[in-house]
Formats: C-alpha cells, sequence, structure tokens
C-alpha cells in the first residue's frame, strides 16, 4: 500500500489560525481541511507548510455504494426470481450455488473496497510553496504531480448541476506554465474556496519577491 500522507494521533485541524475560531477533529473522511495539524505527504519539504487538504466530495462514493447495494442483494432477491423462471437443460448442483455465490460476494467487495481506496488515497494539497495532486491507481502504483506557486499562470474553477450547487463541490483548475503540466482538482468541496486560498497564496508570494 503506497504511503501518500500520514496522520499523527489527535492531530486537529484549524480552520482559521485565530485562537477565537473552532476546530474540528481531522476524521478519515475529511474531504476539507485548512491547515490540518499533524499531516504530511511523503515528498513534503522542510519548513515547508500544508494550507489545504482535499479529496473529493463524500456525495462522489453514493454511486459505488449503491451498486455495491443492488451486487450485495442481486443473490438474494434477484437469482432466485431469474430461476424459478429460467429453464436449464440440467439442474444445477447446490455446491455450484455456494461457490458462485461466495465468488460474486468476494467480488463485490473487491470493488467497494477499491473504490473507497480510489477515493481515500486521492488527495489533492496545497502548501505555502506548491501544489500537488497525487492519484491513486491501484495498490501498487500512484500518479504524482505537482506546480510551484511561482508556476501558476491561472486559476478557475467549474460548478454544475443540482448536486454541485446542494452540495457545494466542483473542479478546480490550475493552468502552469508551459514545461509543467496542469493540475485539476475534480469534485473537491467549495471550489470557490479553493481557488480564493491559492490565489492569496500566489498574492502573498508575489509581495514577497517584490519586496526582496
Amino acid at each position: 500500500m503506497p504511503t501518500l500522507f500520514e496522520e499523527k494521533k489527535k492531530d486537529r485541524i484549524v480552520v482559521n489560525r485565530q485562537p477565537d475560531v473552532q476546530r474540528t477533529i481531522m476524521t478519515p473522511l475529511t474531504s476539507f481541511a485548512v491547515s490540518p495539524e499533524g499531516v504530511r505527504f511523503e515528498t513534503q519539504e522542510p519548513e515547508e507548510s500544508v494550507v489545504l487538504f482535499l479529496r473529493q466530495h463524500l456525495i462522489i462514493l453514493f454511486g459505488p455504494a449503491l451498486l455495491v447495494v443492488l451486487l450485495a442483494i442481486a443473490p438474494i432477491i434477484l437469482f432466485p426470481f431469474l430461476f424459478r423462471f429460467l429453464t436449464l437443460p440440467v439442474d444445477v448442483p447446490i455446491a455450484y450455488v455456494v461457490v458462485g455465490t461466495a465468488f460474486w460476494y468476494v467480488v463485490t467487495f473487491g470493488f467497494a473496497l477499491m473504490s473507497f481506496l480510489r477515493w481515500f488515497f486521492n488527495i489533492y494539497v496545497v502548501t505555502d510553496r506548491r501544489i500537488v495532486d497525487i492519484d491513486f491507481l491501484h495498490l501498487l502504483y500512484k500518479e504524482f504531480s505537482e506546480a510551484r506557486l511561482e508556476r501558476v499562470q491561472d486559476i478557475n474553477f467549474r460548478s454544475g448541476g443540482i448536486f454541485s450547487a446542494i452540495f457545494d463541490f466542483g473542479d478546480v483548475y490550475v493552468q502552469t506554465a508551459a514545461e509543467v503540466p496542469n493540475i485539476e482538482f475534480l469534485a473537491v468541496p467549495q471550489p470557490a474556496r479553493v481557488v480564493e486560498t491559492i490565489s492569496d497564496l500566489l498574492e502573498k508570494q508575489k509581495n514577497n519577491h517584490h519586496e526582496s
């Protein structure tokens, strides 16, 4: 299993570093975190601070979860219904039915596990130095893309549809210099806030560059 990020126990997310702002607990299902304490990714540089930690919105898991439920109840409801009206030339031994049903549930479990792992390990990170996109493809392979803040040329987001409006998620597009691949944050929560946060970092870096 690739190590994409590390989370220390009992660490908390600082929503705002002002002392009077409530802090929220970092959980395994967190999909939007501002300045998370104790969260590190494997290529993080010394003195590099994580400003945003993102996953796709939890609503993205609704489709796979619904499919898993349907697959789970299929042997109980659908298969007996089909066998009742389906005429076979020979009787199917009960042992075959048991083995076939067990195999069906193994495949269903594998699909559910891979869907969750793909969501869990596909993370987007914004630090005070760069923007990182880590894509989990399967257990032994991942893709890592990054863009230094000084390479970012434009940033915008797109949110469309009733579900996007209700649950406040959308796609964030980061356009970079020609030799650096563009980065896309797909279906992340609060895309407007993500764009605003990155824009603030770019402005801050620009001001620091002028002062130096």
